[in-house]
């Protein structure tokens, strides 16, 4: 019989060199897969990269969830050039985010988008760490956004009792009310001023299916917003 100082050593062994030779393959596949992108788009268009160098012209700005699973471009079909896109946790439009109020600024105001997409998904993860009461760390303070959305919808969704239900709920309740932080701004606000060709939509993309769902919450005006939200854009100023 071993003593308590002969007892076997179960500590797993870590093959370090095997670890390295994994993620080193793993990378080299992204540059691997590069040169097959690029070999395909030469063998339909010689010209392919040329044109694109050239600039880009997007109609639309996509503000969508980080999730891997929901690439702007291929949900849309689109190219590159045609969507330009901002991607974060659970897809949030605060009014601090001057990342977001940046990139909303170039499109709209530079790139002269015509369509502002809010698209969260079904199954987002963001959306459900909000609906818990755990601690994440960094990530809380953005969830906080999410939460204040379940504040303003509590009488709903406390009476869902399927937590997947109330979930994907959260989740739409949040695009509505994100879609409608974009059109409280003055970029989204002084450009309806000048243009009427500007939309905000809100986006469900079913991971399930592929398919998008329309909220049916487009706006292309101040109306809807209420008394303390449309700006008086033509004096210039607060006062």
């Amino acid at each position: 019989m071993k003593t308590e100082n002969q007892k076997q050593d179960i500590t797993p062994v870590i093959n370090i060199d095997k670890i390295k030779l994994t993620q080193k393959e793993s990378y080299n596949a992204l540059l691997s897969g590069n040169r097959e992108w690029v070999n395909k788009r030469l063998k339909d268009d010689p010209d392919y990269f040329k044109k694109l160098s050239k600039g880009q012209s997007p109609e639309v700005l996509w503000i969508g969830c980080s999730d891997s699973r929901v690439p702007a471009n291929e949900v849309t079909n689109t190219q590159p050039g045609e969507v330009f896109v901002h991607r974060n946790i659970a897809n949030v439009c605060a009014h601090s985010d001057m990342n977001m109020l940046s990139v909303l600024d170039y499109a709209v105001n530079v790139l002269k988008v015509k369509h502002v997409i809010v698209a969260g998904h079904y199954g987002c993860g963001g959306v459900a760490a909000a609906l818990s009461n755990k601690q994440f760390g960094l990530i809380d303070n953005w969830l906080r956004h999410i939460k204040d959305v379940y504040r303003l919808h509590s009488h709903e969704l406390d009476r869902i009792t399927d937590h997947e239900t109330k979930v994907n709920r959260l989740v739409e309740l949040n695009v509505v009310e994100q879609a409608y932080n974009l059109c409280k701004t003055t970029i989204i606000q002084n450009a309806w001023k000048e243009r009427t060709d500007l939309e905000v939509h809100g986006w469900i993309v079913d991971i399930n299916t592929g398919l998008v769902k329309d909220l049916k919450v487009t706006n292309n005006d101040s109306q809807n917003l209420g008394y303390v939200y449309e700006l008086d854009l033509a004096a210039n100023g607060a006062h």
